[in-house]
């Protein structure tokens, strides 16, 4: 199992670069709150900071790997996701709207994850019914201490896939 933490700061609109450290405490990659243009951040600020947000993952040298942005059509919410390593592109959407807490089904067209959204405990990443990965956000003073864990049978090894979708999923909501 690999595990990943960061300290995420407490304000919604912060679009500081932070830190992913791998078990040797290491920066293994980043994530950053990203608007395209001022325009989009303006209206943002004026939606609680919900609408037109993207969460961008990098290495450590600052090659991007994986993106993820907030799309609502027709009233309609879902997730884009983009693989910027292998170019898969990912549809994120919830299931089952009628709870309170939906979970999100997480596809390519080919796999399929479901992410059982928690907002007090953890949040696991399942493929064929197996947890793969589970991410979790505990709120500090001053920011969230934020673990990931991939398990070893997870199709998807890397972090920034469930980082990028943790961050707008958790963070932003529908």
């Amino acid at each position: 199992m690999k595990t990943y933490t960061y300290k995420q700061p407490m304000e919604i609109d912060s679009t500081e670069v932070v830190s992913i450290l791998n078990e040797s405490g290491e920066t293994s990659s980043t994530v950053q709150r990203v608007y395209s243009n001022a325009l989009k951040k303006a209206f943002d600020k004026t939606m609680d900071f919900r609408y037109f947000v993207r969460f961008d993952v990098h290495d450590h040298a600052g090659q991007p790997l994986f993106t993820c942005k907030k799309v609502s059509r027709r009233g309609r919410v879902h997730f884009r996701g983009k693989d910027l390593v292998t170019g898969k592109d990912y549809m994120i959407a919830y299931d089952g709207w009628q709870i309170m807490i939906p979970d999100l089904l997480i596809t390519d067209g080919e796999q399929q994850i479901k992410l059982s959204k928690e907002m007090e405990d953890w949040s696991i990443f399942t493929w064929n019914e197996e947890p793969i990965a589970r991410w979790q956000a505990t709120f500090c003073e001053t920011h969230f201490d934020i673990t990931l864990e991939i398990e070893d049978n997870s199709p998807i090894q890397h972090e920034a896939f469930f980082i990028a979708i943790g961050q707008a999923v958790l963070f932003v909501g529908a």
